[in-house]
C-alpha cells in the first residue's frame, strides 16, 4: 500500500512527548530554513547599516529572503556535499537576488556564522514557548499549593510511608521546580549571541570590504535579530550551545519530578491524584492512563544523554573543528523540542489535576497510626522515659500489625498511658510540622 505522506515527513508520529507542538514548528526544517535566511538577511542589513553595502542590497537580499522561494528537498540534496545546509541556501540566495545585489548575499561570512546564528534563532523562539508554557504551570501549582496548604497525605521516603506532610507543601515544591527552571532559562534566553567571525574567526574578510570596527558590525547584526551581542566569535568556544544543554537539560528533569510523583500517586492502590483526561487502553477498557504524566517522565530520561552530547561537544578543535560543531545540531534540535512538547503537556497536566483528599486521608490512616510513630516516641518520653517508650511503640506497632488493631487503641489499653490524651497525638493530621508554614515562605516566591 502507498502512503500519501511524501517521504522524508517528521511528523512525530513515534515522539508524543513533542509531536504536532508548536516547539516541533518552531525547530522543524520549515524553521530552521527561516531561521537561517533571516540570519543571512540581517547580515546585508547590519552592513548596509555601516554604510558596507548599498541599502538597496539589503532590501533585495530581505525581500528574496522568504522561505516558500526556497526547496526543503532540494537543499538537504545538496547539503551532504558541503556538510551543512548553508553552502546551498547560498547559492540558492544568491541566484534569487541576482544582479546587481547577488554578491552582497553572505559577504565576508562563513558558514557557521550563518548556521549558529539560525540555530540560535530556533533556540530563542522555541525557549518563548517553553517559558509561556513553564508559566502556565506554575501559576497552576500555585493555585493547588494554596487550595490544599493544609490537606495531609502521607509523606514517603524509601518507597514507604514515612510522617505526614501535605498535599500543599508537595505542590509547592514541584512550583519552586518550576520558578527554578524559568529563571534558567530566561537567564540563557537573554545571554543567547549572535555569531559573527568569518572564515577563521578574525573577521578579516569584513576589513578586506571595509569595515573599520568589528564590535560595530557585529553589535548591528545581533541588533537586527534582537540577539547578544558576543565578546568574541564563539566558532569553539561554545558556552551558549553549553548553556543551553544545561538549561534544557534542568527542566526536562523539572518536569521529570513533578511527573514521577504524579505517576506515583495516580497509582490504583494510592488514588491520591489523577489526570484530568486520562488515556485509554488498547485492551482494557476501565483504564484511565495518567499519559501526560508518562510523556513528561520519557523526556526526562533522555534529555540528559542529549545535553551529554552537546557537553562532548566543548572539546572543540582549532578555529573550525571536523564534527563537533556538526554534531551539536541534532541533539539541540531534539532537546528543544522535546523540552518544547513536555512543557505544553506539563501546563495541561497541572490545569486538569484532580486531588483526592479522601485517598489521602484513608492512606494516612493505612499502617493504623504508625506514621504518627515519630511524634508518639517524643510526646511519650518525658512520660514513661526514652528507653521504655521507645521499647513499648517497638512491642505496640508489632501487635498492631499483627492484631489489626489501630495503635490508638492498643496505646489506651497501656495502663501507665491513663490520662494522657492520646486523640491529638495519634490523628496523622495533626502531625505535619511546619509543613503549612513552609507553603507560605514558598508560595511567596515570585
Amino acid at each position: 500500500m502507498t502512503s500519501a505522506s511524501p517521504p522524508y515527513t517528521d511528523t512525530g508520529l513515534l515522539a508524543p512527548e513533542w509531536g504536532l507542538s508548536e516547539a516541533a514548528a518552531e525547530t522543524g526544517d520549515h524553521a530552521y530554513l527561516r531561521a537561517l535566511l533571516d540570519a543571512e538577511a540581517a547580515l546585508t542589513r547590519a552592513q548596509a547599516a555601516l554604510g558596507l553595502a548599498p541599502a538597496e542590497a539589503a532590501a533585495a537580499v530581505t525581500e528574496a529572503a522568504v522561505p516558500a522561494n526556497f526547496g526543503l528537498r532540494s537543499l538537504a540534496a545538496r547539503t551532504p556535499a558541503g556538510g551543512n545546509p548553508v553552502i546551498p541556501l547560498v547559492a540558492d540566495l544568491t541566484a534569487a537576488v541576482g544582479e546587481p545585489y547577488g554578491p552582497y548575499v553572505h559577504r565576508g561570512a562563513t558558514s557557521q556564522d550563518i548556521m549558529d546564528t539560525a540555530t540560535m534563532l530556533v533556540a530563542v523562539r522555541t525557549l518563548e514557548l517553553i517559558l509561556a508554557d513553564l508559566g502556565r504551570t506554575e501559576r497552576a501549582l500555585a493555585g493547588l499549593a494554596l487550595e490544599h496548604r493544609d490537606t495531609p497525605m502521607p509523606g514517603r521516603t524509601l518507597t514507604q510511608h514515612a510522617v505526614p506532610t501535605t498535599f500543599g507543601l508537595k505542590a509547592a515544591g514541584w512550583r519552586s521546580l518550576m520558578l527554578d527552571a524559568l529563571d534558567r532559562i530566561t537567564r540563557v534566553r537573554y545571554s543567547l549571541p549572535a555569531q559573527l567571525g568569518g572564515a577563521a574567526g578574525t573577521l578579516a574578510a569584513f576589513e578586506a570590504y571595509g569595515a573599520e570596527d568589528p564590535g560595530a558590525l557585529t553589535e548591528a547584526y545581533a541588533r537586527e535579530l534582537d540577539l547578544a551581542t558576543p565578546a568574541l566569535p564563539w566558532h569553539t568556544l561554545r558556552t551558549p550551545v553549553a548553556d543551553l544543554a544545561g538549561c534544557l537539560a534542568f527542566t526536562a528533569g523539572a518536569l521529570g519530578k513533578l511527573a514521577v510523583d504524579v505517576l506515583t500517586l495516580s497509582r490504583t492502590e494510592i488514588g491520591e491524584v489523577s489526570e484530568g483526561s486520562g488515556g485509554g487502553s488498547s485492551a482494557m477498557p476501565h483504564k484511565a492512563n495518567p499519559v501526560r504524566s508518562t510523556l513528561l517522565a520519557a523526556a526526562a530520561r533522555r534529555a540528559p544523554q542529549l545535553a551529554a552530547t552537546l557537553y562532548g561537544c566543548l572539546a572543540a578543535e582549532d578555529e573550525r573543528p571536523a564534527g563537533a560543531w556538526h554534531a551539536e545540531w541534532e541533539p539541540l534540535r531534539d532537546l528543544l523540542r522535546l523540552v518544547g512538547g513536555a512543557a505544553a503537556h506539563a501546563a495541561e497536566l497541572t490545569d486538569e489535576l484532580r486531588v483526592h483528599p479522601a485517598a489521602m486521608r484513608r492512606n494516612l490512616d493505612a499502617t493504623r497510626g504508625l506514621i504518627v510513630s515519630e511524634r508518639l516516641s517524643a510526646a511519650l518520653a518525658p512520660v514513661l522515659g526514652r528507653a521504655r517508650a521507645k521499647e513499648l511503640l517497638t512491642e505496640l506497632a508489632r501487635r498492631a500489625h499483627e492484631e489489626d488493631r489501630p495503635l490508638r487503641e492498643l496505646l489506651a489499653e497501656e495502663a501507665d498511658l491513663k490520662g494522657v490524651e492520646l486523640d491529638d497525638l495519634t490523628d496523622p493530621a495533626h502531625y505535619t510540622g511546619f509543613a503549612d508554614v513552609l507553603t507560605d515562605r514558598a508560595l511567596e516566591r515570585r
